[in-house]
């Protein structure tokens, strides 16, 4: 399955999936990396693993069916069937989510709908939840909302700071990703009444990692 990474920051997801293309069994292929933020250091991750990275800076477009549509292009010039979102932040437009429906996937820092939005790790202190944890989804208009096809779950410490609970999410996220789109990549995701089925189950998922439909 050929991907498309949407990036705007450090790029440590993309570099998880990067890692992962790269074993023979891997189902799946980044055919292009693309970032709406012209400094961002994934850029660099992607250019040294020899994947083809540009820049498509929204702040060059008055309206944002503009960008969105230029970004759609991008892709499927590059020939990505599938997309990740991996950092990207910005919001797309319903046309841009209706098109590409069912062939987008996102990571969200929280055990969704937990904790939707940003400043994820210090609302989850403030209201003292003891489990915390990443969620990969299908991408919906609505924010932070899609069909869950994996989960991980991650202890949250009576001494965690924002930092360092973050930290400990990030290394699940890194592992879950990576499970979520070899999911999708063999074939085993199916969404019915907008809830994930996986099947047939994998037999090799970490004990950590909770995956509906199993």
């Amino acid at each position: 399955m050929k991907v498309g990474v949407l990036i705007s920051g450090r790029g440590s997801n993309l570099a998880s999936l990067i890692d992962a293309c790269a074993h023979p069994d891997f189902p799946a292929e980044i055919v292009t990396v693309i970032s709406n933020n012209p400094g961002a250091k994934g850029l660099e991750i992607a250019e040294a693993a020899g994947i083809p990275a540009r820049v498509i800076n929204h702040r060059d477009f008055a309206v944002r069916d503009t960008f969105d549509a230029c970004l759609s292009e991008a892709l499927e010039d590059a020939g990505a069937e599938f997309i990740c979102s991996a950092g990207f932040m910005r919001i797309l437009t319903d046309g841009f989510v209706e098109k590409w429906r069912n062939r987008q996937v996102n990571i969200h820092p929280s055990l969704l709908p937990a904790f939707k939005g940003l400043h994820v790790h210090a609302r989850a202190l403030e209201a003292g939840v003891r489990i915390t944890g990443a969620t990969v989804h299908f991408v919906r208009p609505e924010m932070d909302e899609g069909p869950i096809v994996a989960q991980a779950a991650v202890p949250v410490m009576l001494n965690d700071t924002e930092e360092t609970l973050a930290a400990r999410v990030l290394e699940a996220e890194h592992k879950l990703y990576p499970l979520a789109l070899r999911l999708i990549a063999e074939g085993r995701v199916r969404i019915v009444d907008e809830k994930v089925i996986i099947s047939p189950a994998p037999t090799d998922v970490p004990p950590s990692l909770i995956v509906p439909g199993m």
